[in-house]
């Protein structure tokens, strides 16, 4: 991939147009000049992903999108320096492997896997500062751009993190590459998937039954001469990476022209989405957004109207192609009977081409008596049961989930089959921002969705033969 710039076909847009709109979340550097050699040491670095790689995705999303296939897109709320390692990212990819078994073995559909990694480090903030012990300091933004320690050094932000953060995510990727094609993929690995602490869990016997069902179907394929080991379908998988696209000086450094299209790609991640804070039509992060050839999300929250959705459809998919928009629901539960038919109707009469997908994460968050910022268990359920009620009253396709979840054993969401209380919240709470599901609640939540998505299918096609 080349960095020279091409003619581009969008009308006044460059890597760099967006820095002439008005630009939220975005930290307060002390030192311009720090700042401006980061960005020029990160723009001839080698890319993360690759365009060819952004567009096979792409490919994949439009399946999702016609009813084909199912995305699963999931990962920690922000990674974090401290924590990465080896078996951090081995266990997160157990984790997703064994849910996109449930989903593809219960709910009969294949299943996209896009995890929340490999450049996930920025956090949008409701406010710049915060306040402890009459002590004000800049808000924590992530591992990228400052440290959560309660410190003036450590809150200061530091663009030598962002070269901290393009180093972790190369390796991470090349693990996740290794990985997913190396052979731990395989699907007669499924029962090896199982992570420690889940074993005894009550989601551990439905998923160990799965697995056996698996093996049997694998057992009987060998029998009939299909041997997995010659169908790389059987022993390898695609995995992709996304992230919360909010530092756009990191974005522009790693924008690439493909040599084979002369189109612009983030190189950063196969996936980027804005976040609910950032949509903005006529900001930055639109600006910048609406150029890249990506396959891109956009959060939608209670305060998007309808009106205002189909502005920004019309701005970041203006040639509504399929694959290249995710819309990312996340209202909380209770309100998506509120503000979610509106949008899936707007959408509808407009005739435009996206994906639907369900965020139950960021709208269902609580303060725990404990003090505890927790998200119970049972309304992210909830979230998810009404999103897949109100496309299957409107008709429409619901493509996907969007999870923060993790393979660490940690006490941070309330309720799942565990019961996880206030009190218990204490004992594992280890997430540097939002609360995440554990390896346990996130099996669970899989074979919900995976009923969800056979009650799904079959109304789709009961109309379908009675109008045969």
């Amino acid at each position: 991939m080349s960095t020279t710039k091409t003619n581009s076909a969008l009308s006044g847009w460059s890597p760099d147009s967006w820095r002439a709109r008005p630009v939220a979340q975005v930290p307060d550097y002390p030192d311009a000049e720090a700042l401006a050699s980061v960005e020029r040491q990160l723009a001839g670095f080698p890319p993360l992903v690759f365009a060819g790689e952004a567009r096979k995705l792409k490919k994949a999303l439009a399946k999702v999108q016609a009813g084909e296939a199912f995305l699963l897109q999931g990962g920690d709320c922000a990674e974090s320096f401290g924590e990465h390692s080896a078996d951090n990212i081995r266990d997160f990819f157990r984790l997703f492997l064994q849910m996109a078994v449930v989903l593809t073995f219960a709910g009969s559909l294949p299943v996209v896997k896009v995890g929340r990694v490999a450049g996930q480090f920025a956090k949008p903030r409701s406010a710049p500062t915060e306040t402890a012990d009459g002590v004000e300091l800049p808000s924590y933004r992530g591992d990228i751009v400052n440290d959560i320690a309660f410190t003036p050094e450590a809150r200061t932000p530091d663009p030598r993190r962002q070269l901290m953060a393009y180093r972790q995510s190369a390796a991470t990727l090349n693990l996740l590459r290794a990985f997913a094609t190396g052979g731990y993929a395989n699907l007669d690995n499924a029962h090896r998937w199982m992570l420690g602490f889940v074993k005894d869990s009550p989601s551990s016997g439905r998923y160990q039954e799965l697995a056996d069902r698996i093996t049997e179907a694998l057992d009987f394929m060998r029998a009939c001469g299909i041997d997995p080991e010659v169908h790389p379908e059987m022993r390898i998988t695609d995995f992709y990476t996304s992230h919360e696209a909010l530092l756009l000086g990191y974005e522009q450094a790693m924008t690439r022209v493909d040599s084979t299209t002369g189109d612009w790609y983030a190189t950063s991640g196969h996936m980027l989405w804005i976040g609910d804070r950032t949509r903005q039509p006529d900001h930055a992060h639109v600006e910048y957004f609406r150029g890249i050839r990506n396959p891109i999300g956009l959060k939608c929250g209670p305060s998007l109207t309808p009106e205002g959705l189909i502005r920004l459809i019309d701005v970041l998919n203006p040639d509504n192609e399929p694959g290249r928009l995710t819309l990312i629901a996340r209202f909380g539960a209770g309100k998506v009977g509120d503000h979610l038919p509106g949008l899936v109707r707007a959408v509808e009469k407009e005739g435009r081409a996206v994906l639907w997908s369900c965020d139950p994460m960021h709208g269902n968050t609580i303060k725990a008596g404990s003090g505890y910022k927790t998200r119970p268990f049972e309304q992210i359920m909830s979230e998810v049961k009404d999103f897949f009620a109100i496309h299957a009253a409107e008709g429409t396709t619901p493509g996907g989930i969007h999870l923060e979840m993790t393979g660490k054993n940690v006490t941070e969401c309330t309720g799942g089959a565990r019961a996880i209380s206030d009190d218990d919240l204490a004992d594992r709470y280890h997430t540097y921002c939002d609360p995440r599901l554990n390896a346990e609640q996130a099996i669970e939540m899989a074979f919900l969705v995976a009923e969800l998505l056979k009650r799904s299918r079959a109304g789709r096609e009961r109309p379908a033969a009675a109008a045969e």
